[in-house]
């Protein structure tokens, strides 16, 4: 049983539903997919804005563990306007605007766990709030609980004109970092104007050699690693020895290896896996404790309403290859 609201909620609606595992070229855009329903505990929203993450690239090239199959309704963050309401909802009404993660954010209209469902902040645009359950919180939870920064230490922050990145730097000053950002040479300024104190070239450069140089030869003391190939050997020789920490939450460039002789006899330091949806599902209490430290950046202004790049819904497929080919700045946004 729900209630509505007293504009009427149709039976189908357009989305985007990815057709196979062989990447984002196979998002197709259709016009009846049925309009789901909330069950309990759940909420229906109206999207008004769909955020583009990197894990639906992993999801639509069959790299995300446990992801869904295809075929399948694709996005998961969305926001918009709750329009019905699950059994046992309470503190959430028909007509107020809210934010969360779930399957099928691609769409006109997409199911919200209630629990999870966090309110637009007063005054910002429903895309502005496009961050704040996926970037935002990878990036807190990569530099607090689990990274452990603290004033006077030095951050190596990968893909920092990123969503994610870009967070991550303007937190990591505010808690008295050194940031080293990395970046293409192109989105270098962008990157500066966030408060980054190095931002050195993720192409062409031996990224290790210029954080050692930087920080004297000792390392980083925390790494947030997000790109992988490669990349992830550097950020492993960048990290200080013993005690320098390497956060991964994510393999933008490919999967790498590290074995246990690297860690013992080469890269003597803490690597540490992330994923959002797992922190939030086996450590609630973590979680919670990085949602309520969001909100005191937010109310003190470290954090933002975002600002991000939009493509119409039909445009998908277009702007998950462009983030894949690493030729955006910033949040993406579809609009159904």
């Amino acid at each position: 049983m729900h209630r509505v609201t007293a504009t009427s909620i149709p039976a189908t609606m357009r989305a985007l539903q990815q057709t196979s595992l062989n990447g984002p070229q196979d998002l197709r855009l259709i016009t009846d997919a049925p309009v789901p329903t909330p069950g309990p505990g759940e909420v229906l929203i109206r999207v008004t804005a769909a955020g583009v993450n990197y894990c639906d690239i992993y999801q639509a090239g069959g790299t995300f563990g446990g992801g869904p199959q295809p075929p399948y309704l694709a996005g998961i963050e969305g926001v918009g306007e709750v329009t019905a309401i699950g059994e046992g909802v309470t503190g959430l009404e028909p007509g107020s605007h809210v934010i969360g993660v779930g399957y099928g954010a691609f769409a006109e209209y997409m199911v919200l766990s209630a629990a999870g469902a966090v309110p637009v902040p007063a005054g910002w645009a429903d895309e502005q709030a496009l961050g704040l359950v996926v970037n935002w919180p990878t990036a807190l939870a990569a530099l607090r609980p689990l990274g452990g920064v603290t004033a006077g230490q030095t951050v190596l922050i990968h893909a920092a004109a990123g969503g994610t990145g870009q967070a991550a730097v303007k937190m990591a000053k505010h808690y008295g970092a050194t940031v080293i950002a990395t970046a293409s040479p192109g989105k270098h300024e962008v990157v500066r104007a966030l408060g980054a104190d190095h931002v050195i070239d993720s192409r062409g450069t031996d990224i290790a050699s210029e954080v050692l140089r930087l920080t004297g030869g000792a390392g980083a003391d925390l790494v947030l690693e997000s790109v992988g190939g490669a990349t992830l050997d550097a950020s492993l020789a960048a990290a200080k020895r013993v005690t320098g920490r390497v956060v991964v939450s994510g393999l933008a460039g490919g999967e790498a290896a590290i074995t246990n002789w690297e860690l013992v006899f080469k890269h003597q330091i803490h690597v540490i896996g992330l994923n959002i949806g797992t922190l939030t599902q086996f450590a609630p209490q973590i979680f919670g404790e990085v949602m309520g430290e969001l909100s005191g950046l937010l109310a003190a202004g470290v954090l933002g309403p975002a600002h991000p790049t939009v493509y119409d819904l039909a445009n998908g497929p277009k702007a998950l290859a462009e983030l894949e080919a690493r030729a955006t700045v910033g949040k993406l946004a579809l609009l159904p």
